[in-house]
């Protein structure tokens, strides 16, 4: 998994249920399934990962996140999940409130268009930026609704909903004193990028609910 996906997994309580938007081909879900005993579905509209999906004997729905959460009661579920989706969605205000009717609490992560890197190349090239968060070119990319933590934040404050855990990673190869680390996993790169997320980490991590 993804290291965003790895951490997201630590706000999974076990035995719960969830609910995965945008799941893929299910391996987040087939994973909180196997070490945390969840039970839930994932949502998808790729029908080649669907089917990916429920070979691994999930329970995958085909739907366009698009479409919102109406098939859902409220307070259906433990933990809404939703892996770096939030960004290619029409309406991510709308769809982010649905999370937290149907959920009692939302996990999102999502690439963070802030990122120094990012800032960078459309400085020096005026170009879009392609990294390894955002790996595709402005002409095919998924994502329409692009954000930095500072929006995401923004958005949460706008809409009365309470932050309760944020982790910023980074996926981009860094070297420190000449040495390569992945992941930011060196300790001085790791408090460097919780001190500036906005600037030095390249994909946001959120736990929500709304304020009681």
């Amino acid at each position: 998994m993804r290291i965003d996906q790895e951490l997201a997994k630590r706000w999974i309580a076990p035995y719960s249920r969830v609910l995965d938007l945008g799941c893929g081909d299910g391996s987040l879900l087939a994973h909180m399934q196997e070490t945390l005993g969840v039970t839930g579905y994932g949502l998808e509209l790729d029908e080649e990962k669907i089917n990916e999906g429920i070979a691994k004997g999930l329970n995958i729905i085909e739907q366009d996140l698009n479409d919102g959460l109406a098939r859902f009661d409220d307070g259906s579920f433990d933990t809404v999940v939703m892996a770096r989706a939030l960004q290619a969605v029409k309406s991510p205000n709308t769809l982010l409130l649905d999370m937290l009717r149907v959920g009692r609490e939302a996990v999102i992560t999502f690439p963070n268009f802030a990122h120094w890197q990012n800032r960078l190349h459309l400085g020096l090239k005026g170009l879009m930026p392609v990294s390894e968060a955002l790996p595709y070119e402005w002409y095919d990319t998924p994502n329409i609704h692009l954000c930095t933590f500072k929006d995401f934040e923004k958005l949460c404050a706008d809409n009365d909903i309470h932050i309760i855990n944020r982790f910023a990673v980074t996926d981009s190869p860094i070297r420190p004193f000449g040495k390569r680390l992945a992941n930011g996993r060196h300790p001085l790169v790791t408090s460097l990028v919780r001190r500036a997320p906005n600037l030095l980490a390249d994909v946001a991590i959120y736990r929500v609910s709304k304020m009681r």
